[in-house]
């Protein structure tokens, strides 16, 4: 039987264990796992191999704006399920979730059977939802509009974006990421074009847009 690889992406060391024992006890030796704790080690992993069978993402990571982390896995590497994971399991939350792309929720609370249930039915190419997924919930046209928006950028452009917002300017991205002021520039005009902005605030106030998601 072939060995499935999955990607753990969550900052919280006791949870990463405790998603890896309840894999490594559903899937047995069948299973490599790898974990990170922030969006840039994600990004960085995703990059060296792009065929995972699939993510586990923490809604709150460090480097991600609330659904950001989706957002930019979907848009980029549409061929790996993504299965959120969170401590925030109300309606909203979880019907944005679906809403953005992912194929699966697992409320931090759950149980071992229900992380290996959710883990199991998505690699055998399922989704799976607890109740409150189906609850009517609205998501704000601007959400939708900053979701597309951000799908479309690559994840330097991301990265870029993510330090805009940050305030930082061209010349401490260009510093940062080790690239010329240059370059900085001229991403920052392909993003502000990908996401129909013209200054900096509107760009992160759209980026915003899925951070007040995540947090109503």
């Amino acid at each position: 039987m072939a060995t499935y690889e999955i990607l753990i992406a969550d900052d919280h060391p006791l949870f990463r264990s405790a998603l890896r024992q309840a894999v490594t006890l559903g899937l047995g030796a069948d299973v490599r796992l790898v974990e990170v704790a922030s969006i840039a080690e994600l990004e960085t992993r995703l990059s060296e191999k792009a065929d995972w069978d699939l993510v586990l993402l923490d809604l709150n990571m460090p480097g991600a704006y609330g659904f950001s982390g989706l957002v930019l896995l979907r848009g980029q590497y549409p061929q790996i399920p993504v299965v959120m994971v969170s401590a925030q399991e109300e309606a909203a939350v979880v019907v944005k979730s679906r809403e953005f792309g992912a194929s699966g929720f697992i409320p931090k609370s759950s149980g071992l059977e229900v992380i290996q249930d959710a883990v199991r039915k998505v690699l055998d190419g399922e989704v799976w939802w607890p109740a409150q997924a189906f609850e009517k919930v609205d998501v704000s046209a601007e959400a939708k509009a900053a979701s597309e928006g951000l799908a479309s950028l690559t994840p330097q452009q991301f990265r870029v974006l993510t330090m805009v917002c940050e305030g930082l300017l061209n010349k401490q991205i260009a510093y940062e990421l080790s690239v010329s002021e240059a370059t900085i520039k001229a991403h920052v005009t392909a993003i502000f074009r990908k996401l129909g902005v013209r200054t900096r605030t509107q760009a992160a106030l759209l980026l915003q847009q899925l951070e007040s998601v995540a947090s109503s």
